[in-house]
């Protein structure tokens, strides 16, 4: 597939060589789904374009034209490439005197291949051309702007629609249209970008998770613990983040005087420097630290809801998936080494069970165990016991919970290998969430000890883990995941009364009582009711329950159940009795 969609690029080069003139053409690779070119042309190409230069790379793929290998020297590369600026600032970065380049009529690539060997191998009816977006050369934004043509590749034509299909569905899923349709969520460039601001139905959604998690960390014998938004550089230092992980840290704050003194230029004598924290996981070696432990007392279970911050590129921001500040559901486990086995297991069945709870479909779940890259180990802390120790646990593990993995060479943390969990959902793509990650440097650095059963100070294990991620992708994921239409426990408002006329409040003011155990909201909008009811079928609430001079009279309410229409009439009684198969 990839041979075929990197085949596709170089039609696509042809077909705009055949129809523009003095075209300087950049990079065409195979991607994720299709293919895409970049290029310079002297005539604009737009969306309008595409059908055009769709046309024309159909009737070349009739042709049976072949793909020509041949190897030059690098100085006929130079000559055969003078008109194409981009072809030698790749050249540039070429050390063999030897390159590849590819023929295809009249389009010549400077490209290590693998492609079919002639177009009549390429399915016609298998490929579109998607759109045009602009790029960096080489994405260096020092670089000049070039036209991208992003096209879509499949083995066949049903592939391709189904491709499309499920993107369609996948845009009418999109957590930010979604979020602003059921007024969860927004950001504020005024506030920064990046940084999530909840409304009322989005922080009730949130509550509801962080409860639930909160209530099953208890039941799982954690501890619950709280710590800083900031720490002394001092701290970052020592535990590597200021040398590993400088790149998506923010820059130090300078304290020791206020903003009014900084304003009116006073010398600052008592200059401190904090950061942002970008991880939890120092403050919980700090309050280890804070005293003696016994091998008794081990394994030790910290939970917290910690709000972290990261540097993001503004052009890597997206929605809640991707976001400057964010809440990890975040534990440490401090054990000893002959129990780092039964608590990674333990862990892995508590992710399980969290995907489970939430509607995923734990038997699809793909794990990636992270491993260090033996040729790059100036990228992590600690030594080569130490990881090969790690690495062999974690695989272990892996193996014995028949968990669907693969090993990824230079993925790890920097202090530590991992396991991450990705999950599909209802429309079959992978989301990253969980994460297990185990830690023997931070022991290390911060000299973390137990007195073990021979009275001697030994250093414990640490385990990272986050079940979620961050409150934050995960709650995007369940929004795509469900489309906005909760199930009943995760409902912000999980019942609207709608009254059908002001003369009727008091009786649904009186069904709201008898239902205070769950979410409620009285529809007292002066609308029509058929408006109203339609507002709550667009909010996505699971119940509507309809109110007026019959209902009164009767006691009774009629009821709307989402996905499912009219349900009739009934008791109070008898509505609470369908709900409480809902729980």
């Amino acid at each position: 597939m990839e041979t075929i969609r990197h085949s596709l690029a170089h039609i696509l080069a042809l077909s705009i060589k055949e129809l523009y003139s003095n075209v300087k053409f950049g990079t065409g690779p195979a991607i994720d789904n299709g293919f895409y070119y970049d290029l310079e042309t002297e005539k604009p190409i737009t969306e309008e374009s595409l059908k055009k230069i769709e046309k024309k790379m159909r009737e070349i793929i009739k042709k049976d034209i072949a793909f020509e290998k041949e190897q030059i020297t690098k100085e006929q590369a130079k000559k055969l490439f003078k008109d194409q600026p981009y072809k030698l600032e790749i050249l540039k970065d070429i050390e063999t005197d030897k390159v590849t380049i590819y023929k295809t009529g009249d389009f010549i690539d400077l490209c290590g291949g693998p492609h079919v060997e002639s177009t009549k191998e390429l399915n016609s009816k298998a490929f579109k051309l998607d759109k045009v977006a602009g790029a960096y050369f080489r994405g260096n934004e020092n670089n000049p702007m070039l036209t991208r043509i992003y096209g879509l590749a499949f083995n066949t034509e049903e592939e391709l629609e189904n491709f499309l299909k499920l993107r369609e569905e996948a845009e009418k899923r999109d957590h930010r249209k979604i979020g602003k349709d059921l007024d969860l969520f927004n950001t504020d460039e005024e506030v920064g970008i990046g940084l999530i601001l909840w409304h009322p139905k989005g922080a009730i959604l949130w509550r509801i998770i962080e409860d639930f998690w909160y209530k099953k960390h208890l039941e799982n014998d954690y501890e619950l613990v709280r710590t800083p938004h900031i720490g002394n550089r001092r701290l970052w230092e020592h535990s590597g983040h200021w040398g590993f992980y400088s790149s998506s840290m923010y820059p130090p704050l300078e304290t020791g005087q206020s903003l009014e003194d900084l304003q009116n230029k006073k010398e600052n004598t008592e200059s401190e420097q904090f950061l942002l924290k970008p991880m939890n996981c120092p403050f919980h070696v700090s309050i280890y630290n804070s005293k003696p432990h016994s091998y008794r007392e081990l394994p030790l279970r910290w939970a917290e809801a910690g709000t972290v911050y990261r540097f993001e590129k503004k052009g890597e921001l997206s929605g809640l998936t991707r976001v400057r500040g964010f809440t990890q559901d975040d534990a440490h486990i401090i054990c000893r080494k002959d129990q780092v086995e039964e608590e990674l297991k333990k862990v892995i069945d508590f992710i399980l069970f969290m995907y489970k709870a939430f509607g995923f479909d734990v038997e699809s779940v793909n794990v990636y165990l992270s491993l260090r890259d033996p040729k790059d180990k100036d990228k992590y802390a600690g030594n080569d016991a130490g990881w090969n120790f790690t690495e062999s646990v974690l695989r272990k593990v892996a193996k014995e919970k028949k968990l669907n993995f693969k090993e990824e060479l230079g993925e790890a943390a920097f202090y530590g290998p991992k396991l991450d969990f990705k999950i599909k959902d209802v429309l079959g793509r992978e989301w990253q969430c969980s994460t297990l990650q185990f830690d023997f440097n931070l022991p290390e650095r911060f000299n973390m000890t137990f007195v073990n059963e021979k009275g001697e100070k030994e250093k414990p294990y640490m385990l990272h883990r986050a079940l979620f991620g961050s409150f934050e992708r995960f709650i995007g994921l369940l929004i795509e995941h469900y489309a906005g239409a909760f199930p009943f426990w995760l409902s912000p408002i999980q019942i609207k009364i709608l009254p059908v006329s002001d003369k009727f409040i008091d009786y649904a003011k009186e069904i709201k009582e008898q239902l205070k155990d769950y979410r409620i909201q009285i529809s007292d909008e002066k609308e029509t009711i058929s408006k109203k009811i339609r507002q709550g079928e667009m909010e996505k609430t699971p119940y509507l329950l309809i109110v007026g001079e019959k209902e009164e009279t009767a006691k009774t309410i009629s009821i709307r159940k989402r996905s499912h229409g009219d349900l009739g009439t009934k008791t109070i009684e008898e509505f609470k009795n369908i709900i409480i198969k809902e729980k």
